[in-house]
């Protein structure tokens, strides 16, 4: 983006915020009964604004994870919750972005996949999360993308001190039509461990079809 563009590109953000920040015109009648619930000065708003774009003690807490990571994990294809599972390892770097406000994540490793032939093959895996807090509202977000697909899945969750857990819902459609509820839960064992297990929505049920376990890396 060249620096004309950024100028434009700035003009049409503070205008929108503008827009946004102003009151409608009221007749006398009307400001008196809406007094006691006016909308916030755009002074205030602006300040309100200022006040949750500042990364907080949720920030710290993903802050923790940032550094180079080994992992090994499990995958269940079949439903049945005793059957074998294929297993792989890889690397991740988590780094911190935006003043800490975000933290990406680049997971690198081989999978076990079926072939074109039916057959079990290893295959290059790369997925990349973006992660935060948003201190609107008040939920910790994730959004992931990786080589096996083209969509964007976008997570929402809570985190658990008692349990050091934090667990994500979303939502995925990796064939069109059909939906998938899952469900995350990542364990903060100590500085150095941590836990990541997937839980799918199948035919009603929730199953775990996949588990990873996270070493840091010696420095």
């Amino acid at each position: 983006m060249n620096y004309t563009k950024h100028l434009r590109y700035l003009s049409v953000i503070l205008l929108c915020a503008t827009m946004c920040l102003s009151s409608p015109a009221q007749d006398k009648e009307t400001t008196k009964k809406d007094a006691s619930s006016a909308k916030p000065s755009d002074a205030d708003m602006m300040a309100m604004m200022m006040e949750l774009s500042k990364p907080g003690e949720n920030h710290k807490l993903l802050a923790r994870g940032v550094g180079n990571w080994t992992y090994s994990i499990k995958m269940w294809m079949d439903p049945d919750p005793n059957s074998k599972p294929s297993e792989s390892s890889g690397t991740t770097v988590t780094k911190e972005v935006m003043g800490g406000r975000y933290f990406t994540s680049e997971h690198t490793g081989k999978m076990q996949m079926p072939g074109p032939d039916g057959k079990v093959m290893d295959v290059e895996f790369k997925g990349m999360a973006v992660e935060g807090y948003d201190n609107a509202k008040k939920k910790f977000v994730s959004s992931w993308i990786d080589n096996m697909g083209t969509g964007i899945v976008y997570s929402e969750g809570t985190y658990d001190p008692a349990a050091k857990a934090l667990t994500y819902h979303a939502e995925c459609e990796m064939i069109p039509g059909m939906k998938t509820r899952i469900r995350e839960v990542i364990k903060i064992i100590d500085n150095d461990h941590r836990t990541f297990e997937f839980y799918e929505d199948r035919d009603g049920k929730e199953v775990r079809t996949m588990e990873i376990k996270y070493t840091r890396k010696a420095s």
